[in-house]
């Protein structure tokens, strides 16, 4: 079973991804960008979920940290900003996609699928 590494300080975002992911991943969670970044290189998760807005490091910073250690782990950006500057900037960091919030199901099973198989 493939395992997921998500990023994230918002329970009911940590909730919702758990969810939606728990019967087909092995799911890792940490709460701040420092804590992500750690995990991420102890783990080696398959795949990271990175929110961008997070305490101790923000999600470009701890992308940009993760980039250094797992060059090809693909880290998929979320946010609840939509604009174009914020896409280019994730990107820019090292986010292999992004997803704006609240997540749309389809849009996350469609990305999963694409670096997961």
């Amino acid at each position: 079973m493939k395992t997921i590494l998500i990023v994230e300080d918002t329970d009911l975002n940590i909730d919702l991804l758990t969810q939606l992911l728990e019967d087909d991943y092995n799911l890792l969670i940490a709460n701040d960008g420092g804590k992500g970044v750690a995990m991420a290189v102890e783990e080696k998760p398959d795949l990271i979920l990175m929110d961008i807005s997070l305490p101790v490091l923000d999600g470009y910073e701890a992308t940009r940290r993760i980039r250094q250690t797992l060059p090809a782990t693909p880290i998929i950006g979320l946010s609840a900003h939509a604009m174009d500057s914020q896409i280019v900037k994730a990107r820019e960091a090292g986010c292999s996609d992004y997803l704006t919030k609240p997540v749309d199901e389809m849009q996350l099973y469609g990305l999963l699928k694409k670096y997961l198989g």
